[in-house]
């Protein structure tokens, strides 16, 4: 849902304040770590973790540290955690569903801190399966808009397998298949278009209409989760108009 998009834009530019780039800073540093070890610690050989590092460099984190955890993860340098990847799913305040990505190395830790602050915001974990068919894993690409059209990015990824191309505001977002997201990428690049991330997403087939009222407590919620150090992305199927987008916005 691109309204879902909209609403992590509005969220990431209200998200400026220590403890927020802290945690924002660690699970940065994960994913560097992780792709590093899953594919090489070579970015020019590891589009994961070339994305990865864009990425962190993007939020401010400082070369020192994205560098240290490359070495980590590539072994290079002693001290990588045995992170592991577990999938959440339930549902939040008004029927949302919800996915919590976990990055952790310590699984029960992740279920007790995920369990609790679910339970205490209104939503409620359900069994494996319960939502997940209803999400499906995306490949994502935000281009800078600049002085560019939705046109102009479309005629770019025609070809290179993409599904659809959503303006956010300050970017152009394209949405693929997974496996091609790099085709995505390196056909933008190649039409000299400035990539701002890419990586992967969940989207879901089905949403979830929300007012401003329920979409506060969804916010709510998502905040506590990200708060664990163990969860590294929360996906809904919220569905939120211009009004409730710019009602967030205002605080």
């Amino acid at each position: 849902m691109s309204g879902h998009s909209k609403w992590a834009t509005t969220k990431h530019k209200k998200a400026a304040n220590d403890a927020k780039r802290g945690k924002e800073f660690a699970k940065l540093i994960k994913n560097i770590e992780v792709a590093a070890r899953t594919g090489g610690g070579d970015p020019s050989a590891n589009p994961t973790l070339e994305d990865m590092i864009r990425k962190a460099k993007r939020a401010s984190v400082p070369n020192d540290n994205i560098e240290r955890a490359r070495k980590r993860g590539s072994g290079e340098e002693a001290g990588g955690a045995n992170w592991e990847t577990i999938m959440y799913e339930g549902y939040g305040p008004n029927g949302v569903a919800m996915m919590i990505e976990c990055l952790t190395d310590n699984r029960n830790r992740a279920a007790t801190e995920v369990r609790m602050r679910m339970s205490k915001n209104g939503g409620n974990l359900a069994e494996s399966g319960a939502v997940s068919y209803m999400f499906s894993r995306k490949g994502i690409v935000t281009v800078t808009k600049g002085e560019l059209s939705e046109d102009d990015v479309l005629m770019a990824v025609l070809d290179a397998g993409a599904e659809e191309v959503n303006d956010l505001g300050e970017v152009f977002e394209v949405v693929s298949a997974p496996e091609d997201t790099q085709a995505v990428k390196a056909a933008l690049e190649e039409a000299g278009m400035n990539i701002e991330e890419a990586g992967s997403d969940f989207r879901a087939s089905l949403g979830a209409p929300l007012d401003v009222a329920g979409a506060k407590k969804i916010e709510k919620l998502i905040d506590a989760l990200e708060e664990s150090d163990d969860v590294q992305e929360v996906y809904t199927n919220m569905e939120l108009s211009e009004e409730v987008l710019a009602a967030l916005a205002e605080g």
